[in-house]
């Protein structure tokens, strides 16, 4: 459900997805006619997604009002996700975030990038490393799930051991019910691509992306429930699993990987954002 176009920060200096797209907030009666034309197309939708890139940037009052909507018309709706970052979670109240999950929000994804401080500056994501951790928490204690996704490769070959185990620890203090792992992709046209052509940014090869992931895991201690997954069709080496059960048998499968070689790993033509 398209409820606000582009990305309200959209600085970040790897990602391209809107570039093109300025952001603005989708008029109220064209979200309500989609709301409408949901009802009547997909009546038994059990789950919804409020797009685009940070919509929880929305006021309390317009998200409770579109979710209200939902709820009247889709009356099997049981989940209604969003994206988010962590100045929109740390933005809304207690109250706010207590509202939103009664209406139904139940899971918000936010991208974490980095848990290195100095990665998070080199790519203008525009949030510490703390604020994110704060912002998580702030979700938790609503009783809103949390999706972190994080990137491997960011930091480059220069910060590559400090993006991963800052990455480990900071998910940790998270404790996120999810965690997904992307690998990074030099995009056309972004601030990130022309630092590779000019050779200011090294980029990883598999071999060391393998090193990072290792890391991540190694590093993230005392999670209770959370579920990990690397199946997003940029890895090399998709995995899943529960990290506070299956670490041994996630790290495992990396060293396998990494003792087989490019065999083991997904081509390079099957990679896709």
């Amino acid at each position: 459900m398209q409820v606000t176009y582009g990305c309200s920060h959209n600085r970040c200096t790897f990602c391209g997805t809107y570039k093109d797209k300025p952001f603005r907030v989708r008029p109220m009666d064209e979200v309500l006619e989609d709301v409408a034309m949901a009802a009547e197309r997909v009546p038994q939708t059990r789950r919804g997604f409020l797009a685009d890139g940070n919509a929880l940037v929305l006021s309390t009052r317009r998200l409770t009002g579109i979710l209200d909507a939902l709820s009247s018309a889709l009356p099997l709706l049981g989940r209604v996700g969003i994206y988010a970052n962590a100045r929109d979670l740390l933005q809304k109240s207690n109250a706010d975030l207590a509202t939103l999950r009664e209406k139904g929000l139940q899971i918000v994804y936010l991208g974490l990038e980095s848990g290195s401080d100095e990665v998070l500056r080199r790519i203008d994501k525009g949030s510490t490393a703390a604020e994110m951790v704060e912002a998580v928490g702030k979700a938790n204690r609503a009783a809103i799930r949390v999706s972190v996704i994080a990137l491997l490769g960011i930091g480059g070959t220069e910060l590559s051991v400090q993006h991963a185990e800052a990455t480990g620890r900071v998910v940790s203090a998270m404790n996120p019910r999810y965690l997904s792992m992307l690998t990074l992709m030099l995009v056309p046209g972004t601030e990130l691509h022309r630092q590779w052509r000019s050779g200011t940014f090294q980029p990883l090869e598999p071999e060391g992306l393998l090193d990072e992931l290792r890391r991540v895991i190694t590093h993230a201690d005392g999670l209770t429930r959370c579920l990990f997954r690397t199946n997003h069709a940029s890895n090399y080496l998709p995995l899943a699993g529960t990290l506070s059960r299956d670490r041994e048998r996630l790290l495992d499968t990396i060293d396998q990987a990494r003792s087989r070689g490019e065999s083991a790993l997904r081509p390079e033509e099957w990679r896709a954002l």
